[in-house]
């Protein structure tokens, strides 16, 4: 019996990880260029612990490649030695949890840019 439960136990543990998207690898793929001027802040929630939000400032005009650019540089300044952040195919944004981190998810809390959309996935 208390094998069942343990067992139990550990397939909704499990279960709750996927439902709620927690990953150890993000990818954001920035597509269209800024239309207007406008923010976009990005929340990057650890499965334990304090999520980071990170908060980019882009500028009418700016491609989709700079507004990737702002948003690995917005994460980066939050995120620390915590995670790895760097600019994929000029317009992707890669996340990965560094060794001893937990498994997080990463969801846009506000996107003001006209133009711009930010497709969030894990890897």
């Amino acid at each position: 019996m208390r094998k069942s439960i343990l067992g139990l136990g550990l397939v909704l543990a499990t279960s709750l990880a996927v439902a709620s998207g927690v990953e150890n690898k993000w990818r954001l793929e920035v597509s269209g260029d800024a239309e207007s001027a406008g923010r976009i802040v990005l929340e990057l929630a650890p499965a334990q612990g304090e999520p980071l939000r990170a908060t980019a400032q882009i500028v009418a005009g700016r491609s989709e490649n700079g507004v990737a650019r702002d948003l690995a540089a917005a994460l980066q300044a939050q995120a620390g030695q915590r995670y790895n952040v760097e600019v994929d195919d000029g317009e992707d944004v890669l996340v990965k949890k560094r060794d001893g981190e937990r498994d997080f998810v990463i969801t846009i809390v506000e996107n003001s840019v006209r133009g711009v959309r930010i497709e969030p996935d894990a890897e």
